[in-house]
């Protein structure tokens, strides 16, 4: 019987990171984050700060995957949409959560006061929980599978600490990494036959070999990274696929180059 793997989407929301403004690094914190979880990002979506872009991919991502995770857009101005979209998309109004009140309240006592802008805020959308923020005072929000987090990469770094350990998830993904000055279309083949070879019967036991070519030195190379949730599947391939590569007449470098 193969293990239960869980997945997760991801929408990134903001004008700012469409526009190249602001370079985006969320996407791989989430990712890594998530792994330790047991959880695997499946998806990926990037979308402007507008209620119905918002609404369609967290509505698509939420019924795809096990959780659907979205970043940007819960900030105090007018252009912070996130919160709305997200309840009209769930079907349910926006209110202030009483705790979410209290802490911006108390963060924001010797920092000039509680203002309307500071209050939206504390708008979720009805029925959400809270999910700690010790950074900036404004929590993320948790409605369901869906969870709202900030954009700014530290503070949704410290959302997702409070979120460790929370969530359900299966094993993490193990991966191992060899590199070769090589062309990666020159061992095409024998990177398909090595992962044909690997991939199990069960999907717990399946490797998958990814291909990340380069230029340096004034020449090319690859690294070759194997990944698999049973963490002897994934010695056995990069084994077999070091082993592989030598006989082709390739020098393999241990851990990458």
């Amino acid at each position: 019987m193969s293990e239960r793997i869980w997945t997760a989407g991801l929408v990134v929301i903001g004008d700012e990171i469409l526009s190249g403004r602001t370079q985006d690094r969320n996407v791989a914190q989430l990712a890594v984050w998530l792994n330790v979880q047991g959880i695997r990002l499946s998806e990926v979506r990037m979308v402007a700060d507008r209620t119905p872009a918002i609404v369609e991919a967290v509505n698509t991502l939420r019924t795809r995957y096990d959780y659907c995770f979205t970043t940007g857009g819960i900030g105090p101005t007018h252009d912070d949409i996130t919160v709305d979209a997200i309840a009209e998309g769930l079907g349910v109004p926006v209110i202030v959560h009483p705790e979410a009140r209290e802490e911006l309240e108390a963060h924001y006592e010797t920092r000039g006061g509680l203002t309307e802008a500071r209050l939206r805020m504390a708008r979720v959308p009805d029925g959400a929980t809270l999910i700690a923020n010790r950074m900036s005072g404004a929590p993320g929000i948790r409605h369901g599978n869906v969870f709202i987090l900030a954009g700014v990469p530290h503070i949704t770094a410290g959302m997702l600490a409070a979120l460790t350990g929370t969530l359900e998830g299966g094993r993490p993904l193990v991966s191992r990494t060899i590199g070769c000055w090589v062309a990666e279309s020159e061992v095409a083949e024998l990177l398909r036959a090595v992962e044909r070879d690997h991939c199990g019967d069960a999907k717990d036991a399946a490797v998958a070999i990814g291909s990340y070519p380069f230029f340096r030195e004034g020449r090319v190379g690859a690294n070759f990274v194997v990944r698999g949730a049973d963490g002897d599947a994934v010695a056995r391939c990069i084994a077999d696929l070091s082993e592989r590569l030598a006989l082709a007449g390739y020098n393999v470098t241990p851990d990458g180059i």
